[in-house]
């Protein structure tokens, strides 16, 4: 029951921490790109390459922590339904530019960012 609630619990946080980090990305940089969505699946690419990287390589969280922060916090957090759908309105809206740009952006950054993620938490 402590893994459910904790799921939950970080869930909640998670959601909530996507809307205030997405919404201040798109006030700096405009809504002409999804910088927001991009900006968070990044940053969560980096975070589950970190927290999986530490809980399985140390001592330093429980499994309860580690299922609350990847499953609830980062399920949260992260966006590939929101990238699915601001991917095919670009594409609807005829920016096959922008469209191919934030599909190979995602991908390539979110592995980097996954990557960063792993190589920081071998230096625990």
């Amino acid at each position: 029951m402590t893994t459910i609630l904790a799921i939950a619990v970080f869930g909640a946080v998670g959601c909530v921490a996507r809307y205030l980090l997405a919404g201040w990305v798109y006030a700096l940089a405009g809504r002409a790109f999804p910088w927001g969505t991009l900006a968070v699946n990044v940053i969560g690419a980096f975070l589950i390459g970190l927290i999986m990287e530490a809980a399985l390589r140390t001592t330093l969280m429980s499994q309860e922590l580690r299922l609350g922060l990847t499953i609830g916090f980062l399920g949260g957090f992260t966006t590939f339904s929101t990238f699915s759908y601001e991917t095919f309105n670009l594409l609807e809206d005829g920016e096959f530019f922008s469209a191919s740009l934030n599909i190979l952006a995602s991908v390539a950054l979110c592995l980097v960012g996954t990557w960063a993620g792993i190589m920081a938490a071998r230096q625990l």
